[in-house]
């Protein structure tokens, strides 16, 4: 890959060969100025005699301000210049030899060593001046990002809203960012790659690097230990502002989804909230015809003098009577479940009393089953609201018998466990998967596995669920092909009465 981004590095040599003479020119510029100085010294020292002992001093101090601002070798070849202006004027004043005089050798190398820690330390401090600069400079970048995140609309998916800001703020040449949670890839900038395949090699090999060479920074994006995307970012930022930049991208990501995921929440609960509405106005408009329906079927009965075929009709018409009179019941209790409108008066029921008028209540629907209740303790006293209760056991009871097969046995049974009693229905039907386990207590769900072996609404076991939740209960299911369907509902042995 590294080839293909020759065109980056050619732009730098093209702009150093520019600059070459540029440089070359401020070189030769700077040696002359410390030069002529040091020869106006000379000369000035020379002409004043008095100054000669202290002439290697006044050299110094030109040679160490070119070290400090010019540079090393600017303040060598002031150095050499000093050395032998200094040993001319001395052999003239002293009529010494300057090549024999050791003196100068020792000169030469002070001023030499001399500019070379002044030079070594100005570079220093200047590239931690640079260095503090630039971090400072992302560090603005870096809270206008964090600022302008904050102010995105979320409403929509940030990947390009992302990718544009990261581009814009650090002015980095190409930006690709990748967000696996929906599997988009966003650019900015022009990459002479695929940035896709880039990015998305990123997050799978989950590759964190950065490359002087070529400028490019990869980073995974990560929500705590988890990878969610990628970035790729070609420019001049450091590893750190990297990290960042990356971790921001992160956090911006999850908020979408916090938002996104809150939004349909709310939209659920405004959607449920109106369903629920409409099935209390509905039942409630059911209730009238139902009740002149099955007034009239009544009325029709005690006329008599019907033909065995008109008898035949009207008993049609009030058992389709009663199923639908039973469902507006159900609809009306789960709108008014759901709406909060029903009030929990908990008092001490017999739980063997309760469990014999459900069955008895439902004495048509389990004619052709078998039924054994298995009570361990006929005292079980619980303080419960004896209709939701009794709703709840009614549930149960008639979702066994839809899908119980034929001829077996629906055991009901009752057991205190610690502060609480645990009602449990028992048949044998079709397997409940375990995907649907969770969400067979879900108004309007109904099994994979037994949709079609009754017909049903799928509101019961919703009702009978909330029904145990007024209570500070719960349900749950297990199933298994030899041990058959149980069906639990744990209820607190002492339920406070409050308004739910």
């Amino acid at each position: 890959m590294s080839g293909t981004y020759i065109p980056l590095r050619a732009s730098f040599a093209s702009r150093r060969s520019r600059g070459s003479g540029l440089q070359v020119l401020l070189f030769s510029t700077e040696c002359a100025l410390g030069i002529v100085s040091v020869v106006l010294v000379g000369v000035f020292a020379h002409w004043l005699q008095w100054l000669l002992p202290v002439a290697v001093v006044l050299y110094l101090l030109i040679v160490v301000p070119t070290a400090l601002w010019c540079g090393f070798w600017q303040a060598v070849i002031v150095s050499l210049s000093a050395v032998v202006v200094h040993s001319y004027f001395a052999a003239r004043f002293n009529r010494l030899n300057p090549a024999t005089d050791p003196a100068n050798s020792v000169t030469l190398v002070a001023f030499i060593l001399t500019a070379l820690v002044i030079s070594r330390l100005s570079a220093r401090v200047t590239e931690h001046a640079r260095e503090t600069d630039s971090w400072g400079g992302q560090m603005q970048d870096l809270y206008e990002f964090t600022r302008r995140t904050l102010q995105m609309n979320l409403h929509v998916e940030p990947g390009a809203q992302l990718v544009e800001l990261v581009h814009e703020i650090f002015a980095l040449e190409a930006v690709v960012i990748f967000d696996a949670d929906l599997h988009e890839t966003y650019q900015a900038g022009f990459w002479n790659v695929d940035p896709q395949e880039l990015a998305q090699n990123v997050y799978f090999f989950e590759t964190s690097d950065d490359d002087p060479e070529t400028g490019i920074a990869r980073r995974v994006v990560r929500l705590g230990a988890a990878p969610i995307g990628a970035v790729v970012l070609r420019g001049d930022t450091s590893p750190l502002t990297n990290n960042a930049i990356a971790s921001l991208v992160a956090i911006t990501f999850d908020r979408y989804r916090a938002f996104a995921n809150e939004s349909r929440i709310e939209t659920e609960r405004q959607t449920e909230q109106l369903r629920s509405t409409v099935l209390d106005a509905l039942a409630h408009e059911y209730k009238t015809p139902l009740t002149a329906i099955r007034a009239a079927s009544t009325g029709l009965n005690e006329m008599g003098k019907l033909s065995a075929g008109q008898g035949e009709l009207v008993s049609l018409i009030n058992e389709q009577a009663d199923l639908l009179n039973d469902l507006t019941t159900r609809l009306l209790t789960t709108a008014r479940l759901d709406a909060g409108e029903v009030t929990v008066h908990a008092l001490p029921v017999g739980v063997a009393a309760l469990i014999d008028e459900v069955v008895a209540s439902l004495s048509e629907r389990l004619a052709s089953m078998k039924v054994a209740i298995d009570m361990p303790d006929d005292t079980l006293v619980l303080c419960c609201d004896r209709r939701l209760i009794t709703m709840l056991l009614s549930q149960y009871i008639d979702n066994a018998c839809k899908y119980a097969i034929y001829g077996t046995t629906i055991t009901i049974r009752a057991i205190q466990s610690k502060a609480e009693v645990i009602f449990s229905v028992h048949s044998f039907g079709p397997v409940i998967p375990i995907a649907d386990r969770e969400r067979i207590f879900d108004r309007y769900y109904r099994s994979s596995g037994s949709a079609n072996r009754a017909t049903g609404t799928g509101i019961g076991l919703s009702v009978a669920k909330r029904a145990a939740t007024i209570h500070d209960g719960y349900v749950w299911v297990t199933s298994d092909q030899d041990e058959g369907n149980t069906f639990y509902a744990a209820i607190p042995s002492q339920a406070r009465k409050r308004e739910s």
